[in-house]
């Protein structure tokens, strides 16, 4: 996806949060904005991937504010309100002895409704008070987009292209409904903190290597997955699967750059920004197919 006009103020908006999670230096935090205004005037040019922007920005955030983690508690308080509803959500997929197929497709669901969790975002905010009742609302409500059929029929070798803690939570239902049909998954993190998405270290806090065949990182802090600094190991996967499926607008906004495929994109549009380059509405729940 390439850098929209719209991602500009969003973008600064987002410096500012994380600034201030940092830090109640007041002239600290115009640092990082007035410098991230910089990156942004050096690296925003007509057709530029958003990733690559929205990375080189958050990196000089994180040099400013002199923090490389300032989401950490909210990693743990996304951790927290996922685990409490955790069993809910497993009644729900379970419901009435659904068929590998039915169930695999009310995992997907949890797991798209499991996107919600995105402190920062403009305009956009789901609170951890209320997020066991939009759960539920949301479930009811179902898909917008469901492209699960299709997406059962590949679950041989997928790799999962992870993205915020929280929800990470929820993903683990999918992992256990891609075991079931006898599917391999290669669980794919950060390789460095980076907003609220989950890294290896994270991985070993929830156990989640016992969910998986393997677990990948991309290499570095990037927004989504910087190819040019992606470990050889993570590119041979990609190659080798018969799905990919990758989770939130980040992984969407570097992925879709690159030919490769199929791949699902299971996401919450949170942003009009993302919504149009998809074809869609903004407010979706989403598991979109592309091969």
């Amino acid at each position: 996806m390439k850098m929209d006009p719209r991602c500009t103020y969003c973008l600064l908006s987002r410096v500012h949060y994380e600034a201030e999670l940092a830090t109640d230096d007041k002239d600290k935090i115009y640092r990082a904005i007035t410098e991230c205004m910089d990156v942004m005037r050096n690296t925003y040019k007509p057709g530029v991937a958003a990733g690559v922007v929205s990375t080189a920005v958050h990196r000089k955030a994180y040099e400013i504010i002199e923090n490389n983690d300032p989401y950490y508690n909210l990693k743990e308080l996304s951790n927290s309100t996922a685990q409490k509803v955790y069993p809910a959500a497993k009644d729900l997929i379970y419901q009435n002895e659904p068929s590998l197929k039915e169930a695999f497709r009310r995992a997907i669901l949890a797991a798209v409704i499991g996107n919600y969790f995105d402190f920062g975002v403009m305009g956009f905010d789901v609170g951890e008070d209320v997020f066991d009742e939009t759960f539920m609302n949301v479930f009811y409500k179902g898909l917008d987009v469901d492209d699960t059929s299709e997406m059962f029929k590949m679950l041989d070798n997928v790799v999962y292209v992870a993205d915020n803690c929280g929800e990470i939570i929820l993903d683990t239902f999918v992992f256990d409904l891609i075991k079931k049909t006898g599917g391999n998954i290669t669980l794919v993190v950060r390789g460095e903190p980076i907003l609220t998405d989950v890294t290896m270290a994270d991985v070993r806090q929830l156990n989640l290597e016992d969910k998986v065949d393997r677990v990948l990182t991309t290499g570095c802090n990037a927004i989504g997955v910087a190819f040019d600094e992606a470990p050889q190991e993570l590119l041979e996967a990609f190659d080798k699967a018969s799905l990919i499926i990758s989770k939130g607008m980040a992984n969407y906004e570097t992925l879709s750059e690159r030919k490769m495929g199929p791949i699902a994109y299971l996401l919450q549009t949170k942003c009009e920004s993302v919504a149009q380059d998809m074809g869609l509405e903004k407010g979706y729940s989403v598991a979109k197919l592309m091969r």
